[in-house]
């Protein structure tokens, strides 16, 4: 079963590193910054993981992923040359920042990111709950390693990158597309946006097609 880390009774606790508010910057980050429809879809759960490539010129890269398991939008890839589970928190609270709801729980896998104190505190102060897969058990994030395949055929194994900016834009393209142009069975074949409008009732998904 996953480890979970509880969001409830835990008062007494210090944490190491503060995420109140205004701590961390609402900036727009590499992946862009979203609204209602393309933030946290539901306040169920998410799945997060990364996926590595490479630069032209050899220099590796690394891409945070994560993806709504309800409405099977990404609200972010995150594209940087490293990244530390400070990085990562930061990058989840730009999302969560622009969004109606949180998610319950994030489903992650046992990375130093991920087990790192700045991302566990981050999960507390804003009441995510981070469940841990059992190491070695990919399936048990399985929507995002349906995902992360997708991600690498249809975009890293296409494209040559020049530089974590040129990655960053044809990355980000791709996470467009995907959301919004790629009707799926599973969703009564709309699209992730599409699914998450009419089921929100937020109304037209044109308001958010330049997310």
């Amino acid at each position: 079963m996953p480890r979970s880390f509880p969001v409830d009774g835990l008062g007494s606790r210090k944490p190491a590193v503060s995420f109140g508010a205004g701590t961390i910057p609402a900036q727009t980050g590499s992946s862009g910054f979203f609204g209602a429809v393309l933030g946290f879809a539901s306040a169920g759960r998410c799945d997060g993981d990364f996926v590595y490539d490479a630069l032209a010129d050899g220099r590796p890269f690394r891409v945070l992923t994560v993806v709504d398991q309800w409405s099977r939008q990404s609200p972010i890839l995150e594209v940087a040359s490293s990244m530390s589970g400070r990085a990562v928190a930061e990058a989840l609270e730009r999302v969560l920042a622009a969004s109606p709801v949180r998610p319950r729980s994030i489903t992650v896998d046992h990375g130093t990111e991920f087990t790192s104190r700045a991302l566990e505190d981050w999960a507390f102060h804003r009441g995510v709950q981070l469940d841990f897969i059992r190491p070695g058990k990919p399936v048990e994030n399985a929507h995002i390693e349906s995902f992360n395949g997708r991600l690498r055929d249809e975009c890293l194994n296409v494209h040559q990158f020049c530089s974590l900016d040129d990655a960053r834009e044809k990355i980000e393209a791709w996470r467009h597309d995907y959301n919004h142009h790629r009707p799926r069975g599973a969703l009564g074949h709309l699209t992730p946006s599409e699914f998450a409008a009419r089921r929100q009732g937020t109304g037209s998904v044109a308001a958010s097609a330049n997310l």
